[in-house]
């Protein structure tokens, strides 16, 4: 068994514990976390804060090879077509990518990751990863014609991926008919199937929703789409996809950088399981901006924290995130936003009772937390794994 002390220990499921012990077996399992030392065992002294593992509840890894290969604060639209552009790169340099992404979510913490596939690239990487993963198998066409299709096409992905953790998401409203949105509820109001949406990470998404104007329209002639049966829907992408969703399954809501006040409280008046995740570094890198994240503090979430992909990324780092957002919003303090980085993302996932929390009995990794000033999070503030 090991010891580490810290000035504070945070279990996230309880309060912080200053001059803490946590004591993990040869496993990393969680022996204990108290303020004393287990008899008989050295314990080793550090510097900063402990907490769990972290969770990334939103990544890319098989975009992982377009690292440095898009224009940055170009918005959102373009940064589609350069995706597409580059994305069908040779299999193997695919592969090599995502192997160096999943290693370097490893070092920097993450213990478990909810990510986005289109392909079968991954399954190898994930099958021995030290890294839990859950795959959302990602299904879109906006075109009412090719619903069933592409329904078919992620049903026979999803069977590659078994026995791994992997459900069927939608890509984003302005990506998925209404057809395939109805193909999709029908489904998870029969199995257990987590949903992983893009919401609302640009302006032009509430504009073409709302009057059928903007860049998307550029972005289906890009593509040869003729979306003439699409009507102005006169409300934001949001409120209008969300009756769309089942009530039966959770569902992640990602980025909502342009995501308002009136669609908070329009998402509360229904019933659906609503989850939130920021990627605030992609949000700068995309879009240049920032959702109002002190807006949904406090309106009874659960919220969380991904890192998008390396084609949107500098790196695949939790804590990096956590800087950005303390840096921006900085009445928020690091309890809360542990909160998002580990336990909140564990439950979506349903990981929560082996990560998450440092508690007796789970093996939820286990990071140190340096560079601190005080208990606020810095620049400089760094990450390192223990277990």
């Amino acid at each position: 068994m090991k010891s580490f002390r810290a000035d504070y220990v945070f279990p996230v499921n309880a309060d912080p514990i200053k001059n803490g012990i946590v004591t993990v077996d040869e496993y990393g399992k969680i022996v204990s976390v108290e303020n004393h030392a287990q008899p008989g065992i050295q314990v080793e002294q550090l510097s900063g804060v402990l907490c769990p593992g972290f969770v990334n509840t939103h990544c890319h890894v098989e975009l992982s090879h377009l690292h440095n290969q898009t224009s940055r604060s170009t918005g959102l639209v373009n940064f589609i077509k350069e995706v597409q552009q580059f994305r069908n790169a040779d299999t193997q340099l695919v592969a090599e990518a995502a192997a160096r992404a999943d290693e370097e979510m490893y070092t920097n913490g993450i213990v478990a990751v909810g990510d986005i596939s289109n392909s079968a690239a991954t399954i190898p990487i994930k099958a021995t990863s030290k890294l839990k993963y859950h795959t959302f198998i990602e299904v879109f066409s906006f075109l009412p014609e090719r619903a069933s299709q592409a329904f078919e096409n992620a049903l026979q992905l999803l069977q590659q991926f078994k026995p791994l953790s992997a459900s069927i998401t939608p890509h984003a409203p302005y990506s998925v008919s209404k057809e395939l949105f109805r193909l999709i509820k029908n489904y998870c109001d029969d199995h257990d199937n987590l949903l992983s949406i893009h919401n609302q990470e640009s302006d032009e998404e509430n504009k073409f929703y709302r009057y059928k104007l903007g860049n998307f329209l550029d972005l289906y002639e890009h593509f040869g789409m003729d979306i003439s049966y699409f009507k102005p829907q006169a409300r934001n992408s949001i409120q209008s996809m969300v009756p769309l969703l089942s009530n039966r399954q959770e569902v992640l809501l990602v980025h909502n950088t342009c995501t308002n006040l009136k669609d908070i409280y329009f998402v509360k008046r229904f019933d659906r399981k609503i989850n939130w995740c920021f990627c605030p570094n992609a949000n700068l890198y995309i879009e240049g901006k920032l959702p109002k994240v002190d807006l949904f503090v406090d309106e009874g979430f659960n919220i969380t924290l991904g890192t998008d992909s390396l084609a949107s990324n500098s790196s695949l780092s939790i804590l990096s995130e956590m800087q950005t957002i303390q840096q921006h919003f900085p009445s928020l303090g690091i309890g809360k936003l542990l909160e998002w980085a580990t336990i909140n993302g564990a439950r979506f996932l349903k990981m929560d009772d082996d990560l998450g929390t440092l508690e007796p009995g789970k093996t939820p990794g286990l990071n140190l937390i340096t560079g601190l000033d005080g208990l606020k999070i810095t620049p400089e503030t760094k990450v390192k794994r223990l277990v």
